[in-house]
């Protein structure tokens, strides 16, 4: 990109992920983590179940997974700074319209609305953005930008939770719509280099050294992210709940849950700082695995292991987030990155939208014995990218 007022490189780079991370953790916060504190209240202030603002959740989150091929084919043609600037004054309108719903009606078009601005502001565009900008050499910053939004629902729900005891749930809906629109939307239009910043010579020199990625990649990776993705989606959900069924009391079980957070920002340093210069392919499959192992550490240990299952889970759900922008860009290159990656996110978020669900249903029938399902499915989402065959010049080049 070259220097822009006596800036370097790196140090631009830097800027544009310190921004790019600060504005993914308030989106982030602002929506997908939002219901977790606000849904009970706002069910209960329009007089419906709790169910049915989730409900409302899930279809905005089924909404958001079909718009995101069409959002990352923008991202390719146009850069990802409009979009993203757009999607936080999208997420300011829902927020707002949620503030002041009334009805069943008003929550809809609310979430409707969120689930818009979710498809064009949370991880996968941001991704589509840093591929865009820096090519091959995006897999630093995507790693950078999740080190901040693993902390989303560290600062989300006590900030939702305040606003909520204080003031009540709709001023909370605004305080967030009003950091969307007067934070989050600035600095992503400000701070985040237009596309026609990125020199085409570089971006045609990367054109000519992609060559055809493994035959059957993109159905291996649908598979592999719509398997890891409903394990994350039904632990987030269900995760108390299912430490209490192994015989942790309650406050144990919180305890332990609060331990995911900071396992996922720790395995994303780890990886950041001694699994960078190898294969995305590598760190995938040990993520894969670290919810098996925990699983049996709790099998073996029993109230004592739920610590050590919800770090080595968390630890897994950190580096998965990586691997869902890393791994394509290793294996199919920079070119069409956006557009491949949304539809990617269409199986994914049909499997994390159905997980609560389905595996409430499945702890209904079977109790904690749902931890080894998921353990199982872990495990299948491993072997399936042993079906990719990684060639050497795209190994050298994801180093």
């Amino acid at each position: 990109m070259g220097n822009l007022g006596g800036v370097s490189a790196i140090h631009r780079k830097s800027i544009v992920v310190t921004a790019l991370g600060t504005t993914q953790t308030l989106a982030w916060a602002s929506s997908y983590y939002l219901p977790a504190i606000l849904g009970a209240p706002i069910a209960a202030t329009l007089d419906v179940a709790p169910s049915v603002v989730f409900g409302v959740f899930s279809v905005a989150l089924l909404l958001s997974s079909c718009l995101a091929p069409a959002v990352g084919r923008v991202i390719d043609r146009h850069g990802g700074r409009p979009v993203l600037a757009l999607s936080n004054l999208v997420l300011a309108a829902g927020l707002t319209m949620l503030g002041l719903a009334q009805g069943v009606g008003t929550l809809v078009g609310s979430w409707l609305v969120l689930g818009i601005g979710t498809a064009m502001g949370l991880y996968s565009p941001a991704f589509a953005t840093m591929t865009r900008l820096y090519g091959l050499g995006a897999r630093g910053p995507i790693t950078g930008i999740t080190l901040f939004a693993g902390f989303a629902s560290t600062i989300g729900w006590p900030l939702s939770a305040f606003m909520l005891h204080h003031y009540g749930w709709r001023e909370a809906c605004f305080f967030w719509a009003a950091l969307n629109l007067l934070l989050c939307a600035p600095l992503n239009w400000l701070l985040i280099p237009p596309a026609h910043a990125v020199p085409p010579l570089r971006q045609a020199a990367e054109a000519a050294t992609d060559t055809a990625a493994p035959r059957g990649a993109m159905l291996v990776l649908a598979f592999f992210f719509a398997a890891t993705r409903f394990v994350s989606g039904a632990f987030a959900a269900h995760l108390p709940r299912l430490l209490e069924g192994a015989g942790a009391s309650a406050v144990a079980a919180i305890a332990a849950g609060a331990l995911v957070g900071p396992a996922q920002v720790g395995a994303r340093l780890f990886e950041f700082g001694l699994l960078r210069t190898v294969h995305p392919l590598i760190p995938a499959r040990i993520a894969t695995l670290l919810n098996p192992v925990g699983s049996a550490c709790l099998a073996a240990l029993g109230p004592p292991g739920v610590s050590a299952f919800a770090i080595l889970h968390g630890a897994g759900n950190g580096m998965l987030t990586i691997a869902g922008g890393t791994l394509p860009l290793a294996l199919f290159g920079p070119m069409g990155y956006g557009k491949r990656t949304g539809v990617l996110a269409v199986p994914t978020r049909i499997a994390e939208s159905a997980a609560p669900l389905l595996f409430g249903l499945l702890i209904d029938r079977i109790g904690t014995a749902a931890i080894a399902v998921s353990a199982g499915i872990c495990l299948a989402a491993c072997a399936s990218l042993f079906a990719l065959r990684v060639r050497p010049a795209a190994a050298a080049a994801a180093g």
